[in-house]
Order: C-alpha cells, then sequence, then structure tokens
C-alpha cells in the first residue's frame, strides 16, 4: 500500500512519535492506523506509552443522566495536573465517556480487570461451540484468540468503539488526549445505574 505524507502526518499528530518511526509503522499495518498506533506502543515510541509512567492524580469526576433519569453514569478520569484537569477538552472528553457508559454499557474499563474464571468460562463456551460446529481442534486456540478480541471489544470501555466517531475506539481518544496535552491521561473507573435494574448481593 502507498503510504502517503498526509498518512504520515496524521499518525505522528495522533502519537507524537518520529516521522521516519510513522512510516514504518503504517507500512507494517498496512496503511491501518489503529494497528499503526498498536506497532508504535508496543515499540515505546508513541507518547501514550512514554506518558503511562508519569503518576495521574488529578483530573475529574464527570456524570451523564440519561432518559429523564433512567440511566446515570459516573466517570472518573484522571491526567496529571490541575491545569489540563479544568481544560475545556478534558471536561468534554470525560462527559463524553460517561455518556459513552450510558449507551454502550461496559463491564469493565480494560481487559486485564477480567477475571481468570470469567474469562475461564468464556473459552469454555467458545470450545463447546468449536465441538457442535465440529471445527478441527487445532485451529480452535486462534479462533477462541479472536472470539476473545471480540467480547473485549463488547464489554471492555477502552476496547469498545466511541459512539460519536464510530472510526476510533475509546483508547484510541484517550490516546489522541495524550498526544495533544502531553500528560498521561487514565480511565480509572465508572459506575453506571439503570433504574429498577438488579442489585447483585
Amino acid at each position: 500500500m502507498n503510504i502517503t505524507v498526509e498518512m504520515v502526518k496524521t499518525l505522528r499528530n495522533k502519537t507524537n512519535a518520529g516521522m521516519m518511526e510513522c512510516k514504518e509503522a503504517l507500512k507494517a499495518a498496512d496503511g491501518d492506523f489503529e494497528k499503526a498506533v498498536d506497532y508504535l506502543r508496543k515499540k515505546g515510541m508513541s507518547a501514550a506509552t512514554k506518558r503511562s509512567s508519569k503518576a495521574a492524580k488529578d483530573g475529574t469526576i464527570a456524570h451523564y443522566i440519561h432518559m429523564g433519569g433512567k440511566i446515570g453514569v459516573l466517570v472518573e478520569l484522571n491526567c496529571e495536573t490541575d491545569f489540563v484537569a479544568k481544560t475545556e477538552a478534558f471536561q468534554t472528553m470525560a462527559r463524553d465517556l460517561a455518556m459513552h457508559v450510558a449507551a454502550s454499557n461496559p463491564l469493565y474499563v480494560r481487559p486485564q480487570e477480567i477475571s481468570a474464571d470469567a474469562l475461564e468460562r468464556e473459552k469454555e463456551i467458545y470450545k463447546s461451540q468449536l465441538l457442535t460446529e465440529k471445527k478441527p481442534e487445532k485451529i480452535w486456540d486462534k479462533i477462541i484468540e479472536g472470539k476473545l478480541r471480540k467480547y473485549y471489544e463488547e464489554v471492555c470501555l477502552l476496547q469498545q468503539k466511541f459512539i460519536k466517531n464510530t472510526d476510533i475506539t475509546v483508547e484510541t481518544l484517550v490516546n489522541e488526549m495524550i498526544a495533544k496535552t502531553g500528560e498521561n491521561i487514565i480511565v480509572r473507573r465508572f459506575a453506571r445505574f439503570q433504574l429498577g435494574e438488579e442489585i447483585k448481593s
């Protein structure tokens, strides 16, 4: 695929990585921006990776109320300084994330939060399906890996497509803000309440 200067510039603006590194990442990812960002993160070249060791102890708690009080969400979004926390862009993103949680109903922030037991249950379900479908056992691992990726996209906030721009994930949205502000930004946690839903003991 032909990698254009514009494509390289767009990736550079997203990640703050060098021009040559961005070009290399886009080539490796066949022009796919999401994969190129992942490629840079794995190599430790993106701004998100560089900032991840910085303490994010400031930030804001945003809320969103939907359907006339039927659904309510709180989201804690952290950054490094009070200066960034008070910017309109940061506050807007926090509110957008709360609205996203209301609409998409994720169960976790990131895949690492899913318990080993829950993952094992998912894998057992997939194995039963593959057995029923009579798929060759030698390809099970690859299929299960793909199904788990899909599962993460459904239940993990950062892996979900952002409702206001489905071309990107929530994680990409956060990484773009990291690149713009030069600060480490973390979605710490969220709580979603739906009127009348069953309370788990």
